[in-house]
């Protein structure tokens, strides 16, 4: 597991953004992909805003996914092992990057057919807790034609990330723009943030 906080870490430190293409497991990735499905299906994710506490809104002109937190309490056996994965690496990361994160929060992300998010940034103007933000990608067999790929804006240039399973995608919250392109079928990830304070 070391091998893939590495290479996440390596990766981010040479280009500003940390990819691990098998940071989670097909075993585990197919777990959370079944459980998000079942939650959607349940109708109980909801539309994801911009902004936060008094300033949250809702617009799919600009954001179009739904998402549901995830929580320890849920007592989830699989984002149980996801959560422990991540209170790893945290750990790793404060041991060898002197990072101090303090806290993480994460949620599940469906993006349904036709959906995107635009050009943004993580951290809000007005709470600067977030410094890292960490995608992990549940979509088996994903194609350059189903779309829905993360376009970061590095450096003046694009870089432009496929949401294959199991790849976990790493970088600063405050510094880089980034969007989802629009997808053509549903796609899926686990979405959160490190943060400190």
């Amino acid at each position: 597991m070391e091998n893939d906080f590495e290479m996440l870490i390596e990766s981010f430190l040479t280009d500003g953004v940390g990819i691990s293409t098998h940071f989670l497991s097909n075993q585990l990735s197919g777990h959370l992909k079944d459980q998000l499905l079942s939650l959607y299906r349940l109708k109980l994710l909801v539309p994801a805003g911009t902004g936060n506490n008094h300033k949250l809104s809702h617009d799919q002109r600009t954001r179009g996914d739904v998402i549901y937190w995830l929580d320890k309490q849920h007592n989830d056996q699989y984002e149980n092992q996801f959560l422990d994965l991540m209170d790893r690496f945290v750990q790793y990361l404060n041991m060898s990057c002197y990072a101090g994160i303090t806290s993480y929060e994460f949620h599940y992300t469906l993006y349904e057919t036709g959906s995107f998010y635009s050009k943004h940034v993580d951290q809000f103007k007005d709470n600067s807790s977030r410094k890292y933000s960490i995608i992990s990608y549940l979509n088996a067999d994903w194609k350059e034609m189903d779309g829905g790929e993360l376009k970061i804006n590095l450096l003046g240039k694009d870089k432009v990330i496929s949401p294959m399973q199991g790849k976990t995608v790493f970088f600063r919250s405050n510094e880089l723009i980034h969007e989802v392109l629009v997808t053509h079928k549903p796609r899926l990830s686990v979405t959160g943030w490190l943060k400190i304070g």
